[in-house]
């Protein structure tokens, strides 16, 4: 079972990084001032506040600043200031042998999916959650208090209203997913997880229908789907589509490929590119529990 990090206390300090694009201060002054709410220490990184691109600075600024983060014994927690693209051309660089002996939690969703799945690779859990830079957007509160509550390690449980896409069922296992697109990328090196035995989520944002079909296909393909206990969709926002229709709903495409196995499955959760974005432990156990009238979530 994957290692669960130490739970966050009033006087902790914690870190905000950028291993993907770049976040300013300004961006991130918000932030700062609730997690200081929380009666949380913030330390920026050297990765924020500057700029290589649409990077938080160059590959090695990025990478130093997570390899710090995650050596220093002071710093209990690292929140990734925000997405896009760039964890997964650092990860393979970064140590992460004193951090196993030190664990502490690390949080971001999107791009941070790999690093994520890295981690559990690695035997450590992490938390798939709302990033600083979203913190303080419309209707979050919700995803930012889950977040809170898991930091702390407060109970948190999720229940759901009932989709007509919905399997019914009850499925127990740890969890493991997030960004659609980001597992495909991590597919075969060493940030790839196993799904068997397992409650894989899914989200993603902006991708064109086919697209979405093509990494479902490679999913399956690669076996990702057929030993799964169940599966958990979240937000597809704002799907793309070309001048002659694809046909399909990102729902209806993913009931295609879950109709060839019998776990049971959850649509519409709050998880991914909205503001409802639950804070979501990746490699903790939990129980999925789908019922005609609503779903139920909650950790083992």
């Amino acid at each position: 079972m994957p290692t669960l990090p130490p739970a966050l206390h009033p006087g902790d300090r914690v870190a905000i990084v950028c291993t993907a694009r770049k976040a300013s201060h300004e961006e991130l002054a918000a932030a700062v001032e609730t997690l200081t709410t929380w009666g949380l220490e913030v330390v920026l990184g050297a990765s924020t506040n500057v700029a290589q691109h649409q990077f938080g600075g160059s590959d090695e600024v990025r990478r130093q600043d997570l390899q710090e983060m995650l050596d220093r014994p002071d710093i209990r927690a690292i929140l990734v200031a925000r997405g896009g693209y760039g964890t997964t051309r650092i990860l393979d660089q970064v140590d992460f042998s004193n951090f196993a002996t030190h664990p502490k939690w690390v949080a971001g969703f999107s791009d941070i999916t790999a690093l994520n799945c890295h981690l559990l690779a690695l035997g450590h859990a992490s938390i798939h959650g709302v990033m600083p830079l979203l913190f303080h957007q419309p209707g979050g509160e919700a995803s930012l208090e889950s977040l809170r509550r898991t930091l702390f390690g407060e109970p948190v449980s999720y229940a759901v209203p009932a989709h007509p896409f919905n399997r019914l069922g009850t499925a127990e296992g740890e969890l493991v997913g997030g960004n659609l697109s980001m597992l495909q990328t991590i597919a075969g090196t060493a940030s790839d997880v196993s799904t068997a035995g397992r409650i894989l989520f899914l989200e993603d944002v902006e991708e064109y229908l086919y697209s979405i079909d093509r990494m479902l296909v490679h999913l399956d393909r690669t076996g990702k789907l057929r030993n799964l206990t169940g599966l958990v969709v979240g937000h597809f926002s704002a799907p793309q589509d070309n001048t002659v229709p694809f046909g399909q709903t990102p729902e209806e495409i993913i009931a295609t490929y879950a109709s060839k196995y019998d776990f049971p499955v959850a649509y519409g959760f709050p998880v991914g590119h909205e503001p409802e974005n639950m804070a979501l432990v990746v490699g903790r156990r939990a129980r999925l529990v789908v019922e005609a009238n609503g779903v139920q979530l909650l950790y083992l």
